[in-house]
């Protein structure tokens, strides 16, 4: 009985232990691969820094169509935007034009 009895205490002992460990073991795995772990913050940088890259990009181009829409203004139009609007829209040149074709792959508008 006395065997039973050290296995006993020594399983009692063992318990807050165990429990204690195994909590521990499951919020350190959390922190590591959970939703909001390690691992999601390293994608969540990566993302931010893609996302920040296209939104430079994307400003820049407003930035530039901004330039060619003051143009149009109807309160400053600029004849030499104008012009070149209207010949791009009706798909048309001035006999006195140079015209140099670019392919597909470089079209402007």
């Amino acid at each position: 009985m006395s065997i039973a009895r050290a296995v006993q205490r020594t399983a009692q002992a063992m318990v807050a232990p165990v429990l204690f460990l195994s909590l521990s073991g499951y919020f350190g795995w959390n922190a590591m691969r959970g939703d909001h772990g390690l691992r999601a913050y390293a994608m969540r940088q990566r993302q931010l820094v893609t996302a920040r890259a296209e939104q430079a990009a994307a400003e820049a181009e407003r930035q530039e169509w901004e330039v060619r829409v003051a143009g149009l203004r109807a309160n400053h139009i600029d004849p030499d935007t104008l012009d070149e609007r209207a010949r791009a829209m009706l798909n048309l040149a001035d006999p006195a034009d140079v015209v140099v074709p670019y392919g597909q792959a470089n079209k402007l508008f």
